[in-house]
């Protein structure tokens, strides 16, 4: 009875002992699994996570950025014509003046000066060469003028280039500015001979005001001497403008100068309001000059002069000397083929991109047209609405698989 007890209490820890060993055995082949499996899953290609873009179709433009202000077309500066005690001007910048109508200030005219024989033999002389300069000035106009004349009909012949009618047009207005110039000078010189009188004569002691008209409608941009004070000829007293007759100058590069012409489109931001304003290119000034940059850069620049599109109602804040950021658009394509700049690259002498197809990048050669900076004109070997690599860079093969990301 003893014997039979004992046996099954033996095959029992025979058992156990059997399990323990298979299981000391298998524990060694599953650790191994367990790593050959990770091996294999930090070997194994990963997707390569990329940011991605669409081809599409739109409008693309190429233009020229620069920063620019806003300036009065036409402005005037009001002038004492005379020596004398200058009253008070009462009008603040920004009052409204009307042509021939609202006095700017008052002048009263000094006692005349007492000349000797040689003073006004003097004054005698400087009427007699601002005449000369007079008719000088006044020669020079006619002939420019009957010039301009003749290219104007050549012009119309279409026998000459715009550039060249405007080249004459500009010549003729500089004339006549110096004209205007010459005849103020023989007035002032005038002027002073007459109130001048010789010593054996007794002065004029009554001698009204001189008022001071504005001589177009517009505002007070600012006043030169506002208290009362004795005035000389020529002092500058206050300065006129019509607000709404403005312009811009926007100075560029002279490289960027020699690809715009008088028509090209303008577009003004950051002027301070939401939309855009527009503007069209009237002249691109003959004659750069040399600007010092921001770096310590010697540049050449010329001066590019715009006049506004936009009404004056929609652009009632901006006045005088404003800065704006001035786009002018060289050239512009509609519905055409452009995919963000970032998406292409050059590989040798050629432009090439990756496409994205079955979640693998594929290499495409393009040909490209035209740019605006920040989108590129593609003319041949992509359609609308593939998916491309957006900034490939180095990390990016052939066959690589990807993963789109967004940012």
């Amino acid at each position: 009875m003893t014997q039979n007890l004992t046996e099954p209490a033996t095959t029992a820890a025979a058992r156990r002992t059997s399990k323990a060993r298979r299981s000391r055995r298998v524990v060694p082949w599953l650790g191994g699994l367990v790593v050959i499996g990770l091996l294999t899953a930090g070997f194994w290609p990963r997707a390569i996570p990329v940011e991605t873009t669409r081809v599409t179709i739109g409008t693309l433009q190429a233009s020229v950025n620069e920063e620019g202000k806003t300036r009065i077309r036409q402005r005037y500066v009001i002038s004492s014509p005379v020596m004398g005690q200058l009253r008070r001007i009462p009008l603040k910048a920004g009052a409204d003046v009307h042509a021939n109508e609202t006095v700017v200030a008052v002048v009263d005219p000094a006692m005349p000066v007492l000349l000797d024989a040689r003073r006004r033999a003097s004054a005698e002389a400087r009427r007699d060469a601002a005449s000369a300069n007079v008719e000088k000035a006044r020669s020079s106009h006619e002939f420019v003028a009957s010039e301009l004349r003749r290219f104007d009909a050549l012009y119309k012949s279409k026998t000459i280039s715009v550039q060249e009618l405007e080249s004459v047009q500009m010549r003729e207005s500089s004339l006549a500015r110096e004209l205007a110039a010459a005849e103020s000078t023989l007035k002032e010189a005038e002027a002073e001979l007459a109130e001048s009188q010789p010593m054996s004569e007794a002065p004029d002691t009554n001698r009204p005001p001189k008022e001071l008209r504005s001589p177009v409608n517009g505002k007070i941009l600012r006043v030169f001497e506002e208290n009362a004070r004795v005035v000389t000829p020529g002092l500058p007293l206050a300065e006129i403008g019509d607000p709404t007759d403005l312009e811009v100058v926007v100075d560029v590069l002279s490289r960027d100068g020699a690809t715009i012409l008088p028509g090209y489109k303008v577009e003004l931001e950051q002027w301070g309001g939401g939309q855009p304003l527009e503007a069209k290119v009237r002249l691109v000034e003959p004659a750069a000059f040399t600007k010092v940059s921001a770096l310590g850069v010697e540049e050449q620049r010329v001066n590019v002069i715009a006049d506004m599109v936009t009404p004056p109602e929609q652009r009632l804040t901006v006045g005088d000397s404003f800065r704006v950021e001035a786009r002018i658009i060289v050239w512009e394509a509609q519905n055409t083929l452009k995919v963000p700049s970032g998406a292409v690259f050059r590989r040798g002498e050629e432009w090439g991109c990756y496409v994205v197809k079955d979640g693998r990048v594929h290499l495409r050669s393009v040909k490209i047209g035209r740019g605006s900076g920040t989108e590129t004109q593609i003319l041949q070997g992509l359609s609308e609405k593939e998916e491309l690599v957006l900034y490939p860079g180095n990390r990016v093969h052939e066959g690589d698989k990807v993963k789109a990301i967004t940012l």
